[in-house]
């Protein structure tokens, strides 16, 4: 696999306090890489690291292969949780400014920033001050700022912050399109419907401890619990009912049903499969719904914290 950054055992400490504790990420290049974690997990010091904004106690990083150093964060755009534009400054001022300090020339910088402001129709902002933007609005011009310069990695911290739905919809096809044109994505947030629609992989750090990564379907895989959601057409509701509870576990299902319909989920033991399961129903009924449940990223999210927290 050709990766983008390759993260070796790195550690951080804060005087007694481990914020990193041996972690290793490989991150595909042209992937959209989901770090995750809770709050306090060690994210932010590991994000802070790859822009070389703080420096490591001990591992290595490189990028495209090579040692990562202080002169390549030219290569990465970094949007940080907490934002920072200056309040009393014109936007297109501002972010002419700060896309010289990334290394292009003036005449480029107001070529690509037009650009932008067309294509997010926000031409009329140029000469507005920051603070008299709305958050949201100011979010805008940061995402702007943080890409213009085509960096071959791009590093979000919780994107959608402040965001409207339409909004945040905008920015979420803006990162794929990124990543169609051949820029790899580091996405970091608590929002684990945003993971299921944009990360091909994933990577959960816990108490500074990387407890599980690789590619999301697999790890969907590895966490599946051999539960089928069924819906089964029948005259004899309760017996089937019955039949099942004798022969596997079962659990309420919320699916919406007819008077002459059972819904259910069912877990299968050991020595079942699921075509013992499927030949039992048709046996009982018409099956009109036979799903097997993948476990979601916010459930996998849970599992492996919970997980964690009990082996500790």
């Amino acid at each position: 696999m050709n990766n983008l950054l390759e993260i070796h055992n790195i550690f951080k400490k804060y005087g007694a306090y481990t914020a990193l504790n041996n972690i290793s990420l490989n991150v595909p290049k042209g992937s959209v890489f989901g770090l995750l974690g809770p709050n306090g997990a060690g994210k932010t010091s590991l994000i802070r690291i790859i822009n070389q904004i703080i420096m490591q106690d001990s591992g290595t990083i490189k990028l495209d292969g090579k040692l990562l150093r202080p002169e390549d964060v030219k290569y990465i755009g970094y949007l940080p949780e907490e934002r920072g534009l200056y309040k009393s400054m014109k936007v297109g001022e501002q972010a002419l400014y700060l896309a010289q300090l990334k290394g292009m020339s003036k005449q480029e910088a107001e070529k690509r920033l037009r650009y932008w402001f067309e294509k997010f129709e926000i031409e009329n902002w140029w000469d507005k001050k920051v603070q008299e933007l709305s958050k949201g609005m100011a979010q805008k011009i940061q995402f702007i700022v943080t890409v213009m310069h085509r960096p071959k990695l791009l590093i979000f911290d919780e994107p959608f912050s402040g965001f409207d739905p339409i909004n945040a919809n905008l920015i979420q096809n803006e990162i794929l399109q990124l990543r169609d044109e051949g820029a790899t994505v580091i996405f970091s947030t608590h929002r684990m419907e945003s993971v299921e629609e944009l990360c091909e992989y994933i990577a959960l750090i816990d108490k500074s401890n990387k407890i599980l990564d690789g590619k999301l379907s697999a790890i969907k895989s590895e966490f599946k619990s051999n539960q089928f959601e069924v819906l089964l057409k029948s005259d004899k509701i309760e017996t089937v009912k019955r039949g099942l509870m004798a022969r596997f576990e079962t659990s309420p299902s919320n699916l919406l049903t007819n008077e002459d319909e059972l819904a259910i989920k069912v877990k299968l033991n050991e020595t079942s499969t699921s075509n013992n399961l499927l030949n039992y129903l048709a046996a009982k009924g018409n099956i009109s719904h036979f799903t097997e449940m993948i476990p979601n990223a916010n459930e996998i999210f849970l599992e492996a914290i919970n997980r964690n927290t009990n082996d500790a």
